[in-house]
């Protein structure tokens, strides 16, 4: 049944339950994106971003959601299920998900900067291969764009800190180009594919 949104209650039932594996992502100060994989009516997947915390450009969440239902269902197919994803999947995310011969992908916000379910690219749904995923789109994808923009606005806020930090230890006069630089130069963590903001301090998928 749909709701008054145009989406189904079960889509939006189970992109809740993927914003709260990106949740856990923003706790642990990762780009905050979630997934979940459903087969009748019952999750058999969960994953969020870990790529900076695991040391492994492997650790997206539809990785690691996929990995846990090919697991659960003892089969490398996941015929007959659906991801629900916050952010487009990237190249490495869609290509696995064409793979993994999954039914259908439900997706919160679009990225620009990679987004490979008809963004940039619609690896997808390209015809040219031996498996099409069946695609829905911009399911809550208010509360999907949301999380990404408080976790970099409170991101540009640690930065901030940081770069004052610096210009109170320098020693005075001491505070020059280079210094500056350095400070500037502080470990952030490594955005991956999600929006990154503008200088209007909006994500760049608004």
């Amino acid at each position: 049944m749909a709701t008054e949104t145009g989406f189904s209650k079960e889509d939006i039932k189970y992109m809740k339950a993927a914003l709260k594996q990106a949740e856990k992502a923003l706790a642990i100060g990762e780009v905050p994106i979630g997934a979940v994989i459903v087969e009748n009516g019952r999750i058999i997947g969960r994953g969020y971003n870990r790529r900076n915390t695991d040391h492994t450009t492997l650790a997206h969440a539809e990785i690691t959601a996929i990995r846990k239902a090919n697991k659960k269902v003892g089969d490398w197919r996941l015929e007959g299920c659906t991801l629900y994803v916050t952010l487009e999947p990237c190249q490495m995310c869609a290509g696995a998900l064409v793979q993994s011969r999954i039914d259908r992908v439900v997706i919160g916000a679009p990225s620009y900067k990679s987004g490979c379910g008809g963004t940039l690219l619609n690896i997808l749904q390209n015809e040219e291969f031996n498996h099409q995923v069946e695609m829905e789109t911009g399911v809550m994808q208010e509360e999907c764009t949301a999380i990404l923009q408080r976790f970099f606005k409170e991101l540009r806020q640690r930065n901030k800190m940081r770069k004052k930090a610096a210009a109170q230890v320098a020693a005075p006069g001491a505070y020059d180009a280079h210094s500056s630089a350095a400070a500037a130069q502080a470990p952030a963590p490594d955005t991956g594919n999600a929006p990154a903001p503008d200088a209007a301090g909006q994500s760049s998928f608004d």
